[in-house]
């Protein structure tokens, strides 16, 4: 919009001077007549015959359109081109974690048909297999260093303990083993890992290849020849003590479908 002239400023000042003069005569007036004495009625028509002094002419000028004025415009309460407002990310699934946060420990119904138990390793993935014989090896060797290649190191690494490790796994490792070198432990692996697997969540975020298999089977569902293999990894002594829990909860180990070293630990 174009500016006023001086001259057009001023005029626009004084009309709005005059209007708030008027208003206030008016109200003063009013507030005076309310409140002064009764007068008598020819008073009253003698003061209202005096015309009023002639009030200086001012010259008009229109007002702009109202029109003119835009209107805001609408609050944006979604971002521009979505219909609603976005969603938070999912989570994603760690591989091996359950609803109740366990490592590895899938909820077992013990009303529902037994998962398929395999050994076939040629049906495992090919990055799977590769990594199973990785770990075979290197606990074959009888040095529990050929194991740290495989566990990494950091947040990326394989899961050894349920509640995290502080300091060098492979140290961790050791003394968790009866013996001072880890040898027990690295036949413990090995055993592990000779046992049959379950494949779990198959096309799922958290598929998961998990040896042995009783971690997915209820221990009072076992079969005679079952039990057999049960006792290559552990004593009666231990399924005595398992039986409290109603589940395996000696070493397990998880691998990915991508051929990732999920965890190796026990526990429950």
């Amino acid at each position: 919009m174009a500016s006023q002239s001086p001259q057009r400023s001023y005029a626009g000042a004084r009309r709005a001077a005059l209007r708030l003069l008027a208003g206030a005569f008016f109200l003063s007036g009013t507030v005076v007549w309310a409140t002064a004495p009764a007068s008598a009625l020819s008073e009253i028509k003698q003061e209202q015959a005096t015309p009023p002094p002639a009030a200086e002419s001012v010259e008009q000028e229109p007002l702009p359109p109202v029109h003119t004025v835009p209107d805001p415009d609408p609050i944006q309460t979604t971002p521009q081109g979505t219909d609603e407002p976005p969603q938070p990310a999912e989570e994603e699934a760690v591989p091996g974690e359950d609803e109740s946060g366990q490592i590895g420990r899938p909820v077992i119904d013990p009303n529902a048909p037994l998962p398929e138990i395999i050994y076939d390793l040629d049906r495992l993935p090919s990055q799977v297999k590769r990594m199973r014989e990785l770990i075979v090896e290197a606990a074959q060797s009888g040095n529990i260093e050929a194991l740290r290649p495989l566990i990494g190191n950091g947040p990326d690494g394989t899961q050894i303990a349920l509640g995290g490790v502080d300091g060098d796994p492979i140290e961790f490792l050791k003394g968790l083993s009866g013996d001072e070198e880890g040898q027990e432990l690295l036949a413990i692996l090995e055993e592990v890992l000779n046992a049959g697997y379950v494949h779990l969540d198959a096309g799922k975020p958290g598929e998961l290849y998990v040896w042995p298999y009783f971690i997915a089977v209820p221990l009072d569902r076992l079969d005679a020849r079952q039990k057999v293999e049960l006792f290559k990894i552990v004593t009666a002594g231990d399924l005595e003590d398992m039986k409290t829990y109603g589940t395996y909860i000696f070493y397990r180990v998880g691998i990915s479908p991508e051929g990732k070293w999920e965890f190796f630990v026990a526990g429950d």
